[in-house]
C-alpha cells in the first residue's frame, strides 16, 4: 500500500503490475481499494492497476467538511497525475462509479475507457430500497458501525453460500468512522449528472447486477441511453457488488472491453 498526499488528504492505493496502460479501479461506498482484488491477477499481466481507498474509506484521510464526488473526483484526478497515470482506462462501482463519471466529465483528456458497474448518474432507490435506505440511516444515527456494516452486508451477500463475502463486507463497512460515512452517503445523495451524460466521449461499458437491490436498472439505462455507443451488459444472478459475487463472468467482459478499446483483440 502507497501513499500520496495532495490538497491536504493523505490518499492510500495498491498499484499492482507494470504494463504499459494503467486501469484506475473506485470501489463503492464504505469500502476500500481491496474490493478489486479478484480483478488484479487478470488485469496485471497487461496493465498496472491503481485502486486508491477513496477519501474517509479504508486508510485514506477524513475530510473536515462535507465533500462532494468532484471533490472524490479530484483527488483521484491529483493521483493519476502524480502516477503519470493519464490516460488511463477507468472502472468504478457504485460510488466509485461516480466518481468515474465526475472525472471523466471534469478530465476528459485523462480518461482513455470508462466501466461503470451498477452505478448511477443520480441515484433514485431500486424497488423496495428506499426501506432498506432508511433503516440504514436509523442504524448509522443510533447504532454501531457494526450494525450498519451487517445490515448493508447482508442485502449485498443474502445468499448462504454467500457467508464469507458477507462477513468480509460488513467488516470493511464497520471499520469506517460513522463521520466518514456519513460524509460519503451525503456526496451521494448530492451527485447528479444526468444532463450531462451526452458530453462523454469515450468508450463506455455498463455493468448491471440482475438482483441488484441498491441501485435500480432504470439508473443504468439512463447511463447505456445517455452516453453515446455506450454497451449495457446485465450479469444473470448478480447483485450490487457484481466483481465479487460474479468475478469470472465479470473478469471476462472487462478484459473483453478494455482490449477492445485499445483496439485489440476481443
Amino acid at each position: 500500500m502507497s501513499v500520496h498526499e495532495s490538497g491536504g488528504i493523505r490518499l492510500h492505493y495498491e498499484s499492482q503490475g507494470s504494463g504499459p496502460g494503467t486501469v484506475v479501479m473506485l470501489h463503492g461506498l464504505g469500502s476500500r481499494g481491496e474490493d478489486w482484488l479478484l480483478q488484479f491477477p487478470v488485469l496485471t499481466p497487461r496493465w498496472r492497476v491503481l485502486a486508491p481507498d477513496l477519501r474517509g474509506h479504508g486508510r485514506s484521510g477524513l475530510s473536515s467538511g462535507w465533500p462532494s464526488v468532484a471533490d472524490l473526483a479530484g483527488d483521484v484526478a491529483r493521483l493519476m497525475e502524480a502516477q503519470s497515470a493519464a490516460p488511463a482506462h477507468l472502472v468504478g462501482l457504485s460510488l466509485g462509479g461516480a466518481a468515474a463519471l465526475q472525472l471523466t466529465l471534469d478530465h476528459p483528456g485523462m480518461i482513455r475507457s470508462l466501466t461503470l458497474v451498477n452505478t448511477f448518474p443520480r441515484l433514485r432507490p431500486a424497488p423496495g430500497g428506499l426501506g432498506r435506505g432508511m433503516i440504514r440511516m436509523a442504524l448509522l444515527a443510533f447504532g454501531p458501525m457494526a450494525w450498519v456494516g451487517r445490515w448493508v452486508a447482508s442485502g449485498l451477500f443474502p445468499d448462504e453460500d454467500q457467508k464469507l463475502l458477507r462477513n468480509s463486507a460488513a467488516a470493511r463497512i464497520a471499520g469506517n468512522p460513522r463521520r466518514a460515512y456519513l460524509q460519503a452517503a451525503a456526496a451521494v445523495a448530492r451527485f447528479d449528472v444526468s444532463s450531462r451524460l451526452g458530453e462523454i466521449a469515450v468508450p463506455a461499458l455498463i455493468v448491471a447486477g440482475e438482483r441488484d437491490a441498491t441501485v435500480p436498472m432504470s439508473a443504468k439505462l439512463e447511463l447505456a441511453h445517455g452516453i453515446a455507443g455506450a454497451r449495457l451488459e446485465v450479469i444473470p444472478g448478480s447483485g450490487h457488488a457484481t466483481p465479487l459475487d460474479a468475478p469470472e463472468v465479470f473478469n471476462a467482459l472487462l478484459l473483453g472491453f478494455l482490449r477492445e478499446a485499445e483496439g485489440g483483440a476481443a
